[in-house]
């Protein structure tokens, strides 16, 4: 099996360390979209990451759809099997996944675009998506923090350190660790397992 993308995309990374911590083998292609496209595209014609290419030649696209079947190949979960602690477990994942979504299309807007043409109303807007979604992950890990990541990590406590690695560095002039020192904390915590140790994004 192999996980095709860069590790400094915050969506490959957060594969690379949910299969570690599942335990599901797998090789680490790091192709670039950008750098590599050509190269890239030979594997997966749509040219998106994260990809896995599954022992039998099936292809996988999406960091979530990719998890859900990896699930399936070990005999560990990332997620509780159901209630009110799966809802917060899928809320908190998908509050880190946004964060993801908006630190992304910050930093391309920076770097794809000419600055001149740069959209200031676009760029406002999509930061304003991200820090909702960080202010929400913040007061929900100040009132109910996760597990000790050593301890017990799943999918959420994966995704928001993941996140968190990304934004700050990517756009920590956007999310500042003062505002955030719930989310730092459990990321700081999350980043001395083994797991991230292996798949570092710089």
């Amino acid at each position: 099996m192999q996980l095709v993308g860069m590790l400094d995309s915050p969506f490959v990374r957060r594969v690379a360390i949910a299969l570690t911590v599942l335990d599901v083998p797998f090789t680490h292609r790091p192709l670039s979209v950008f750098s590599t496209f050509e190269a890239f595209g030979r594997i997966n014609p749509v040219v998106k990451a994260p990809t896995l290419v599954c022992d039998d030649g099936g292809m996988l696209m999406d960091s979530t759809l990719i998890l859900q079947w990896a699930a399936t190949q070990s005999r560990r979960r990332l997620q509780p099997a159901g209630g009110p602690a799966l809802q917060r477990e899928l809320r908190l994942t998908g509050l880190a996944l946004a964060a993801c979504e908006k630190a992304v299309q910050i930093v391309y807007e920076h770097q794809l675009r000419p600055a001149d043409k740069l959209h200031a109303p676009w760029l406002d807007r999509v930061t304003g998506q991200l820090l909702a979604a960080c202010t929400l992950l913040e007061d929900e890990l100040a009132r109910e923090p996760l597990p000790a990541p050593a301890r017990e990590i799943g999918d959420a406590g994966i995704t928001i350190a993941v996140a968190w690695d990304f934004m700050q560095m990517m756009v920590a002039q956007v999310v500042k660790t003062a505002h955030h020192p719930a989310l730092a904390a459990h990321a700081g915590q999350a980043e001395q397992m083994p797991a991230f140790a292996a798949w570092p994004a710089r």
